[in-house]
């Protein structure tokens, strides 16, 4: 008899939800506790954009649970940390100054890149780059938002210090689409498997102490965006997230886990048609996808105790 998970896999119903949104999709989900697997392209390079935080605030919470930085301190973002037109402290015109903590929080719920900016001046990028390939994640982008997209601005022949919305306005959409930053091959990336390792990792206490672990947890709960991920469950599932936009690239991970103790740490990336503005449709597709593999994972969970994994095209 075949095993249960190879006996019914979700790859029809995964490839209708993409299909109906109009985009591509890659997808890895895992049992936490069981080691159960679903694979849609889990292994093809995807855009992270945001999802890099998450290991920026594991660095900050080894430092801190290892002594090495104070929560407490306080840090003042400045025009050197704002590009501008983001979101939190990154929109702020004047200087903002808060606790090394709370960087890491508005990092993580608000996703602001000024101060995530701030926190990897005080973390150090070369130890948060160490991190990364200690977790199996060497690919992911490391580094200050202004030197990932100074490379970008000079592609496209931007003048970062002049207005970026309306130069960015007289860029044809092919110029856009063209971007190594978007291209997973020519720039930094990682894979769905390998996201949901580094999520299996700070829940299972392996990425580091287990109070480091506990305070990633604890500020992935905090994200404020319910659109994506968390549309797919209802009020009894706990959900900790992560989610990430670029031109033409939305995605999110994060770790769901049930009243009964199954916990399901997911990554869905999509590629999208349109470049930018609002995408209803691709954004409830990440959390219908993401509902469609932990159901799965789920059904073939109780009684099981060796890894099976379902990849689907």
């Amino acid at each position: 008899m075949a095993p249960p998970s190879a006996a019914h896999p979700p790859t029809a119903p995964l490839q209708e939800i993409f299909d109906d949104a109009g985009v591509e999709g890659f997808l890895h989900a895992c049992d936490i506790d069981t080691d159960h697997q679903i694979a849609f392209r889990a292994d093809a390079p995807v855009i992270v954009a945001s999802l890099r935080k998450i290991p920026i605030a594991l660095a900050y919470a080894r430092q801190a649970a290892a002594g090495q930085l104070d929560r407490a301190a306080r840090h003042t973002i400045t025009s050197a940390n704002r590009e501008g037109g983001g979101i939190g402290t990154d929109s702020c015109r004047h200087d903002v100054t808060m606790s090394t903590r709370d960087l890491a929080f508005f990092m993580l719920s608000l996703s602001d890149n000024a101060a995530t900016d701030k926190l990897m001046e005080i973390l150090g990028v070369d130890r948060v780059r160490a991190l990364v390939a200690e977790l199996g994640c060497p690919g992911l982008p490391v580094g200050r938002y202004r030197d990932l997209w100074d490379p970008v601005w000079e592609e496209l022949g931007i003048d970062p210090d002049g207005d970026l919305d309306a130069q960015l306005d007289r860029v044809s959409e092919e110029r856009l689409r063209g971007l190594t930053m978007l291209d997973p091959t020519r720039s930094a990336s990682s894979t769905p498997r390998e996201i949901t390792s580094l999520l299996t990792a700070i829940w299972r206490d392996r990425a580091g102490p287990a109070e480091a672990c506990a305070e990633v947890r604890d500020l992935m709960s905090r994200q404020l965006s319910q659109h994506r991920l968390v549309a797919g469950f209802d009020d009894s599932v706990k959900v900790a997230a992560k989610n990430g936009s670029l031109w033409g690239v939305l995605n999110e991970a994060g770790v769901v886990e049930y009243p009964d103790g199954g916990r399901y740490a997911v990554a869905v990336f999509l590629r999208t048609p349109a470049l930018g503005g609002r995408n209803p449709a691709a954004d409830a597709a990440i959390g219908r996808a993401a509902r469609t593999a932990v159901d799965h994972l789920r059904r073939i969970r109780p009684g099981t105790t060796h890894s099976e994994e379902t990849t689907c095209p």
